[in-house]
């Protein structure tokens, strides 16, 4: 969906139907719904997300009004999509989703995260404190969230005004060097083939610029 810029969300088919990955914003929920129909991918068995923005969450309550499905986050975003918590840089804390709706994403004793219907997350800060890309290992596919931007095929960092810690966001663009996917996709931006490249690139651009 377009309002100024895209706003995407991502359907993954796994062994038990669909996985919805982010559920953009409140009057797309129709759309989504009409496209697990239209493909015919099976019953959504679960809404994960990268984070609690806004236009990352906004459809959850108008899926849930079609039966129950769990919603799942990183444990760390919770406090600031409940509203306990101002994300950083904001003022004031405001909730994003009801209370108890969101539940956290399954850990290793570790704190790894672990792998959910195919998809394996990671956890991601910077643009927000939680933030967490699922990387669909068979398909080399990372979908990313508001990990980073994209502007005709090159890689940028995420949209400065609405990015908690930016130093910290840049860090964990790294994370396309980690895994190298084969194709990263963003929520606010066209997808781009092999982001590691492009991440090199944009590193070596701030050095250059520094």
């Amino acid at each position: 969906m377009w309002v100024l810029i895209p706003v995407r969300a991502w359907l993954v088919k796994g062994p038990d139907g669909v996985s919805l990955v982010d559920a953009g914003l409140p009057f797309m929920a129709k759309g989504i719904l009409r496209a697990i129909d239209t493909l015919g991918l099976g019953p959504l068995t679960r809404i994960l997300l990268t984070h609690g923005h806004g236009d990352h969450v906004g459809a959850i309550l108008g899926i849930l009004k079609h039966g129950p499905t769990p919603v799942y986050a990183h444990r760390v975003e919770l406090p600031y999509m409940e509203g306990d918590k101002a994300y950083p840089r904001r003022k004031k804390a405001r909730a994003s989703v009801p209370k108890g709706l969101v539940v956290p994403l399954s850990e290793t004793p570790g704190g790894s995260l672990k792998e959910v219907a195919g998809l394996f997350p990671y956890l991601t800060p910077g643009h927000s404190p939680g933030h967490v890309v699922y990387y669909h290992r068979k398909d080399r596919v990372l979908i990313g969230g508001d990990l980073a931007m994209t502007k005709r095929g090159a890689l940028r960092p995420p949209i400065a005004m609405f990015t908690s810690d930016m130093d910290s966001a840049i860090r964990s663009m790294g994370i396309l060097r980690q895994l190298e996917p084969a194709r990263l996709e963003v929520c606010h931006a066209d997808p781009i083939e092999r982001p590691a490249e492009r991440f090199d690139a944009f590193v070596m651009q701030r050095q250059v610029s520094a």
